[in-house]
This record gives structure tokens, C-alpha cells and sequence, in this order.
């Protein structure tokens, strides 16, 4: 692979054995229309049964009221069951099979109910098959769209313990990545003038709660804020002043698992009556558990308990009531579907704009299946596309073009897709693309001429890279992306005067926010696409290749430039406007 990503369908043999599972089995695998219900709209549930099962029927158990349906055999003892139709079957080469359809369509419910349902199929041999080995399944119904301001939203991700250590302090040491170096809260807001200067207005932090690692993922309580990082008083500063500075606040949540040394997880694997057993799920009590990938540090939670739902539920709400603005959900595979839809309620109580993403690092198919319970997920796809077109120059420019017109179809314009070049457990775009600025600076033009949230990793706007490759020796050693932030001589100022001037262009032109995109002219080294509202065009162009190219563009075009990367060159010519590319470099004009 040229990248190291991380996820559970990061190699060929693992994608085939998930298919096998999926269409092998007794699946639902979220194919609910509409994914995300409106108030009084009937909702359609889809079952498939594989080859190796005969069931000759199927049935749908659901409440209304949030509580579990529970039934078996078509009959239910809480809540409704309804019978399942045959919808037919397909051949399925894989599997050399066919497999088995059923659909039902639920009633319409009022706005405010959380639907809970699960559904099964009955065969003569094997008796009741529960779908997606016995998953529950959910969705808020609400009339409560992904918050309009998302639209203009331009993101900054922050490793606070590698940011910024404060005015008058240095770093704690800068040699062991996986030690800490630092970075506090207080930091934060002494940069916040910085931040406001490059454009940015959401900050996205890395977990700043109690955690024994300098990353942050392995909480040891949900309410509290990392004492290495600050105090509470300090990050109410922060979100104080960042509200002043026009600037929203996005917290990187983990509900899926916590730190083994969580006084909760202790007491469930000391105490044999321990009231928090069941908020994990023990093998063999007390040393098997299930895990975050098989990390002993990291016991999953059981979000089917319903007092450990609550108590992440709680803390969510508490950190928006304190005026977080949004967050970004880490694993948001790990948890089940049916929890994801009890988050939405109750963060959508409290703060009905807030936004929620999450890092679901699977396929497209699987990143849509959030819809409803999620505003978005992180674009990881995108990101894939674009460091193979940049970064490694493995991708062509009409196939990058095709790539994008697919996938921007197959999203919803309600889906929120945050777009991004490097994250902290990758390797940074700038090394990747072998220290080739050039290549940095086109990608990011795309990613802001693109109509995903434009996020920035800390660090990548000023040049800052890494020592070694985040694979060693067939480990993830994703820390050596997470070197101290470069400030004052030590940053590239000119790639950090090209970052604010994309971030200007972006931020002026209501067409590359909210437009929509269409491919101009696309060949093996060059890119134009259009993004229109109204009246208003912004056209980019990009040359992918190592030798200067021209493009004539005919028309009526009034051409004007906004940005550009290198010696390129915009002239008005009879049939249209005429654009000289420099090798590795691009513009970005607005027609009229």
C-alpha cells in the first residue's frame, strides 16, 4: 500500500471476507428508505437471507417509545411485529448462490420518537435467524437538517498536547512522540490571533479529557479535562474567546471505549457484583473483554447497557452545555447503529446545531449508513483519491475528474463530508508526496475548490513534516505525524500565505461553499471544473503533470483570477480565455 490508513478494510482479503459475511448471512445492514426519516414518512426496512440459509419467512420487531422491541416467531411481547414480504432474489457470483429479498414498510411516526427496531427470518432447519447476528437498529425522527453553517465551514485540527505550550514556556521535550511535549488549552487561546489570521473558523481539538497517553483516546472519565492540558476555567476561556474570534469548537468524542484505567472499568474487573459489569462485555470475566482491535488498554463499552448509554449520552450533553459546538466521532463503526440514533436525540435536545461527523474509515456504502444518525463522516475516500493524485502521481487527471463526478453523486447534498489531505494517524501529505511542495499546494487547491468542509491538519499549512514513515518494520507507528507544531522562523511563510489566500478565495466566493460542481475538460494531465450558484462561477484548473500545458477555454468568458499556484498565466483571447499552466501548479478563476 502507499498509504498506512487505518480501518478494518485496509487490505483485499479483508474486504472479501467482509462481502462473504454480508451477503452470506441474515442481513439488514441499515437499508432503511429514507435512511433519515422525516416526521409522518413511511419507512421501508430491507432484509436479505444468503444461499446457505432456506427461510421461508421473515419478521420486523419495533417500538416507538426508545425501549427494546422484543418478540420471537412474529409475535411481539414489547412493542409491534409485521410479517416481512418476498421481494425476490439475485445470483450472487461470489457466493455462487442466490440470495434471498424481504421488504416491509413501517408506519409513519411524529416528530420526537425514537423508532427502535430489529428484524429476523425464520428457517425450518435453523429455526429464528436475528439479522446482523441479533443487532438492534434505530432512527431519530426529526425534522433537524445538518446545521446551515457547516456550509461555510473551514476546519483546523489540533493535537493539543503538539501545539503550542503558552506564552513564555517551551516545550516539555521534543525526542520521544509517544511522550508528552506539552501543548495546553492555554496555548490554544495565546494562538487564537494566528488562527484568525489564516481563516479558519471551526477548531477541531484532539480529546482533551483525562487520558494516561499523550493522544488522548484512552479517557479515564468522560467529564473532566486532561490536568497536563489545563483546567476547566481554561478550556471556558478558550471557548469563550474562540466564540469571540468567529470561531466554533468541535471536540473529538470517544464513546466506543475508554482507558482500562477508568475507575469504572476497574471497579467491573475487581469487584465480582460490580454495578458496571455490564457496561462491558466479558468473555471470560475478569481478564477476556472485548476491546478497541484487540488493545487490552482499551475495553469497549457496552452501549446496549443501558447505563452506560446514558452516562456517554450525559457526557455528550454536558460538554455542549458548556458551549462545545460539535464533535467528531472516533470509531464511530464500534458503537451499534441503535445508539447512534439515542445520541442524535439527545444532543440535538440540547443544542439543536450542533454538528456531528465521524471517522468511519469503510466505503462509501458504509459511511451513508450514518445518515440520520450522523450530519457527515470525515471523507475518507476523498482523501485516498487525493493523495493518489497528488501525492504519489498514480492517478491521471481525467481519472481523478471521473472519480469526483461518482462520488459526489452517490452523497446526498444533506451528507456532510469534512475533506482533508493528512490526519494524525497517517502520514503527512507533504511527506508522502516526497517533501514536493508543488504537489501540497495543488491538492490543497483542489480540496478547497471542492464542496466538502475543508479541514487542515495543524502543522500542514506551514510546512511541517515528519522523520520517518508511519510503517515500521509492519507496524502503525502513527505518533511520528504528530511532530511539534513549527512556529515563527521555523515555518515555510510563503506556503502559509498561499494557505490564506486559498482560505480568502473560499470564504469570498459563495459558489465554492455552497454551488454545484461540474466537470469542465479533464485529459491525462489536466483538470477544470466549474462551481456555480446563480449567477456567480468559480472555474479551477489544475495541471497534474511536470511540463507546462495550455488550455483554451471557448466562450463567453469574463475571466478573472483569484488564486494561483506558480508562473501560471489567464489571457483573454477571441474564442475565450487562454490558460497557461506552469508544470504542478493551478488556478482558480471567476467567470461572468
Amino acid at each position: 500500500m502507499d498509504d498506512f490508513i487505518f480501518g478494518s478494510l485496509a487490505t483485499d482479503a479483508l474486504r472479501l471476507e467482509h462481502l462473504r459475511s454480508l451477503w452470506g448471512g441474515v442481513t439488514h445492514n441499515h437499508h432503511r428508505l429514507p435512511r433519515d426519516p422525516d416526521p409522518d414518512q413511511t419507512i421501508q426496512l430491507e432484509l436479505t437471507v444468503g444461499p446457505a440459509h432456506s427461510c421461508d419467512r421473515a419478521w420486523v420487531y419495533w417500538t416507538a417509545d426508545g425501549s427494546d422491541p422484543v418478540g420471537s416467531a412474529g409475535t411481539a411481547s414489547n412493542g409491534y411485529a409485521l410479517p416481512l414480504e418476498g421481494a425476490g432474489s439475485e445470483w450472487n457470483t461470489l457466493l455462487w448462490g442466490y440470495i434471498q429479498h424481504f421488504k416491509v414498510v413501517l408506519p409513519a411516526q411524529p416528530a420526537g420518537t425514537l423508532l427502535r427496531y430489529r428484524l429476523s427470518a425464520f428457517s425450518p432447519v435453523e429455526g429464528e435467524l436475528f439479522a446482523d447476528g441479533g443487532q438492534y437498529d434505530a432512527c431519530y425522527i426529526a425534522d433537524d437538517p445538518t446545521p446551515a453553517w457547516v456550509k461555510d465551514a473551514i476546519v483546523y485540527q489540533i493535537f493539543v498536547d503538539r501545539f503550542y505550550p503558552g506564552r513564555d514556556r517551551d516545550w516539555n521535550q521534543k525526542k520521544d512522540l509517544n511522550g508528552f511535549m506539552g501543548g495546553r488549552l492555554k496555548g490554544i487561546t495565546a494562538k487564537l490571533d494566528y488562527l484568525s489570521a489564516l481563516g479558519v473558523n471551526v477548531l477541531y481539538l484532539s480529546p482533551i479529557f483525562p487520558s494516561p497517553s499523550h493522544h488522548g483516546y484512552d479517557t479515564t472519565d468522560f467529564f473532566g479535562i486532561e490536568p497536563r492540558l489545563g483546567a476547566l476555567e481554561d478550556f471556558k476561556t478558550l471557548l469563550n474567546d474562540a466564540h469571540q474570534h468567529q470561531m466554533r469548537v468541535v471536540l473529538d468524542f470517544v464513546p466506543n471505549h475508554c482507558s482500562d484505567q477508568h475507575p469504572i472499568f476497574r471497579d467491573a474487573i475487581q469487584n465480582p457484583n460490580s454495578a458496571y459489569r455490564d457496561w462491558f462485555t466479558f468473555k471470560h470475566w475478569p481478564d477476556e473483554y472485548a476491546t478497541f482491535f484487540g488493545v487490552r488498554s482499551l475495553p469497549q463499552l457496552n452501549l446496549r447497557c443501558p447505563p452506560a448509554r446514558q452516562h456517554i449520552l450525559d457526557a455528550a450533553s454536558y460538554w455542549l452545555k458548556l458551549g462545545v459546538d460539535g464533535f467528531r466521532l472516533d470509531y464511530a463503526i464500534g458503537p451499534t447503529p441503535d445508539f447512534w440514533a439515542a445520541f442524535r436525540q439527545a444532543i440535538r435536545t440540547v443544542k439543536p446545531d450542533c454538528w456531528t461527523f465521524g471517522e468511519v474509515v469503510d466505503p462509501p456504502d458504509a459511511q451513508l449508513a450514518f445518515e440520520g444518525g450522523l450530519d457527515g463522516c470525515l471523507d475518507f475516500v476523498l482523501l485516498e483519491g487525493l493523495r493518489q493524485a497528488f501525492a504519489f502521481h498514480r492517478w491521471s487527471a481525467d481519472q481523478l475528474g471521473a472519480f469526483l463526478d461518482r462520488h459526489e453523486a452517490f452523497f446526498p447534498e444533506s451528507f456532510s463530508r469534512p475533506c482533508f489531505l493528512d490526519n494524525h494517524d497517517m502520514n503527512r501529505f507533504i511527506w508522502a508526496a516526497g517533501g514536493d511542495l508543488r504537489r501540497l499546494k495543488l491538492a490543497a487547491m483542489c480540496q478547497f475548490t471542492l464542496a466538502g468542509a475543508p479541514l487542515v491538519y495543524y502543522g500542514t499549512e506551514v510546512g511541517l513534516s515528519q522523520a520517518r514513515d508511519v510503517r515500521q518494520e509492519g507496524m502503525g507507528l502513527p505518533h511520528e505525524s504528530r511532530q511539534p507544531m513549527l512556529w515563527d522562523k521555523a515555518q515555510d511563510t510563503e506556503l502559509l500565505h498561499y494557505y490564506q489566500a486559498l482560505i480568502q478565495v473560499r470564504r469570498q466566493e459563495a459558489s465554492l461553499r455552497q454551488g454545484s460542481r461540474k466537470t469542465l475538460y479533464a485529459d491525462k494531465a489536466v483538470l477544470a471544473y466549474v462551481r456555480t450558484q446563480g449567477e456567480d462561477k468559480v472555474a479551477t484548473i489544475l495541471n497534474l503533470a511536470d511540463e507546462e500545458r495550455r488550455v483554451v477555454f471557448a466562450g463567453d468568458w469574463n475571466a478573472m483570477l483569484l488564486a494561483s499556484h506558480s508562473d501560471c498565466q489567464v489571457v483573454k483571447v477571441p474564442e475565450g480565455v487562454s490558460v497557461l499552466l506552469a508544470p504542478v501548479s493551478g488556478v482558480i478563476i471567476k467567470t461572468g
